[in-house]
């Protein structure tokens, strides 16, 4: 699906656009991002920080800082403090969208799961999807898996 995209928080009191496309797409299962999303995994959509603006509302800037000492710069909603997306300290460049906030998340496609030693057991890992016990050696690997899969999907559509 070509840009741009478009989300929301819970509350929809703030609303975002992604004007380019992903540089990747990739779910882990570290037990940080399972309670950062209530979930099983987190969905992370990896675009140019400089492609996303709030349309509506705010995304305030929060630090955060894990058990383990790493610091996360978050945006979320002023209202409803849903997390929208993350700004990496070391990668000034990108912004990380929290898949789940997409108004549409039909075309998302995680090219790897990550840190699966930390997937719930019931979970099943998808056939034919890079999967990574951890973290991957360098999130380059993802790039490249995520740059060949729309090579594939445009040839496949075109």
């Amino acid at each position: 699906m070509p840009p741009p995209y478009t989300g929301r928080c819970l509350c929809g009191a703030t609303q975002y656009r992604v004007g380019e496309e992903p540089i990747m797409v990739y779910a882990c299962h570290c037990t940080d991002c399972q309670k950062r999303s209530g979930a099983s995994f987190g969905l992370s959509v990896w675009v140019p920080r400089a492609a996303i603006e709030v349309t509506k509302g705010s995304a305030e800037a929060h630090t955060t800082t894990s058990a383990e000492g790493k610091v996360q710069h978050i945006r979320a909603c002023g209202e409803c403090r849903i997390r929208l997306w993350t700004e990496p300290p070391k990668k000034p460049n990108v912004g990380i969208v929290r898949g789940g906030t997409l108004d549409d998340t039909s075309w998302l496609q995680p090219v790897a799961h990550i840190w699966t030693r930390s997937a719930q057991p019931w979970f099943a890992l998808p056939k034919g999807v890079a999967c990574y016990e951890g973290q991957p050696a360098s999130m380059d690997e993802l790039g490249e898996l995520w740059r060949q899969y729309r090579e594939r999907r445009g040839k496949a559509s075109g």
